[in-house]
């Protein structure tokens, strides 16, 4: 055996030993006068490399994918609690795979905090907006924060007609901070002398751009656009029978104690107005979200203010109280379920039940990394 190769023997049994018993040696390492650089060489980069990159299989000896911490479309989306969970319990806390050790009987909570800023700064694009910033999705109130996801909601209105409606929403994101997005309902209709009508809705096409975000002050705003498309039969009550042009902006600020509030107004404009008019709306969402466990489901209790003021017409209020739960080990599906309350006329507009179905796509399948390891 040449010397060369004995080398390269010894280093890949080294690497071998970090990854298969942390503890040990990060133990037995003299920490205290570490930098952040060099304690990521110890822990991290026998198998994520010293350049954030990934180790090549002849090094690890699996067939595991590894990240790349170089990809900011991968290092940005999530927040630290999400970096820091894998890291204290092992890949298997998040259903990934379990080759991703536990080191939280090996690092103090001040080093893992440390190693995290090192795997965020492979990023070398700081106008990414970071995870912090991607604040709770509520059913009305839209957020700044540019995202990758897929949403089923299911919406059922009573009174003397009754409305039941289910729609996908596709959202892809564009970039750093674009997003566009494709709603299509379905919707049924059943009037009062309880003829049922059903078909394609109003289907909307929107743009997002997320224009500032300050991670430290934890603000971002947005602005964005839509169109609703005519595509629903207004005679069966599908649809408004007309063009809607939709300008808005968005702004979240995130609240001590992992609380936030999200804001949203906007403008809509009916290309025909024999037909529709003008409205002005406003909306808000305020919550907070527990973590069960510290590291586990995560809870987000929500209400919504929503505010519209139709040219011409009275203002309407209403309240949607909610509860978003995430139900993957990954956290990438959620579900949330809701309650449409009017506070004016509340005669004339009858409570909405809705619930929505969330799969952060980007992530992984909707099938996927379900159950913790």
């Amino acid at each position: 055996m040449t010397a060369k190769v004995r080398r390269r023997c010894l280093l890949v049994l080294a690497l071998a030993c970090v990854v298969a018993a942390p503890a040990r040696v990060l133990a037995q390492a003299d920490r205290a006068g570490m930098t952040t650089g060099q304690l990521y060489q110890a822990a991290c980069a026998a198998c994520h490399g010293t350049d954030g990159k990934g180790q090549p299989r002849s090094i690890v000896g699996f067939d595991t994918p590894l990240p790349d911490f170089t990809d900011c479309a991968f290092t940005t989306p999530e927040a630290d609690l999400d970096w820091t969970s894998v890291i204290h319990r092992g890949g298997g806390i998040r259903a990934l795979h379990r080759r991703m050790p536990a080191f939280g009987d090996a690092l103090s909570e001040q080093e893992i905090e440390r190693l995290v800023g090192h795997l965020r700064g492979f990023c070398a694009e700081p106008a990414w907006p970071r995870g912090e910033l991607n604040f709770p999705r509520a059913f009305f109130t839209e957020k700044a924060f540019p995202e990758n996801e897929a949403v089923f909601t299911f919406a059922r209105q009573g009174g003397g007609e009754l409305d039941l409606e289910t729609a996908f929403l596709f959202e892809q994101r564009l970039g750093k901070r674009a997003q566009y997005e494709i709603n299509v309902p379905l919707a049924f209709h059943q009037d009062v002398a309880g003829a049922w009508s059903r078909g394609i809705g109003d289907v909307d096409l929107a743009v997002k751009y997320a224009l500032y975000d300050n991670l430290a002050r934890g603000f971002i705003a947005g602005a964005g656009g839509e169109v609703t498309l005519p595509t629903g039969r207004e005679s069966s009550g599908l649809g408004r029978g007309v063009a809607v042009f939709d300008a808005f902006g968005a702004v979240g600020q995130a609240l001590p104690r992992a609380s936030f509030v999200q804001f949203q107004a906007g403008l809509e404009v009916p290309a025909d107005a024999e037909v529709a008019g003008k409205e002005v709306y406003w909306r808000t969402a305020v919550g907070k979200t527990f973590a069960a466990g510290r590291w586990g489901r995560s809870w987000s209790p929500m209400l919504e203010v929503l505010g519209a003021h139709p040219f011409g017409a009275p203002t309407d209020w209403d309240l949607v109280p909610q509860l978003q739960v995430s139900l993957s080990g990954l956290q990438h599906v959620l579900v949330n379920v809701g309650l449409r309350i009017p506070v004016k006329q509340p005669e004339s507009r009858a409570r909405t039940l809705m619930v929505y179905l969330l799969w952060d796509w980007f992530d992984g399948g909707l099938t996927s990394n379900w159950r913790r390891r």
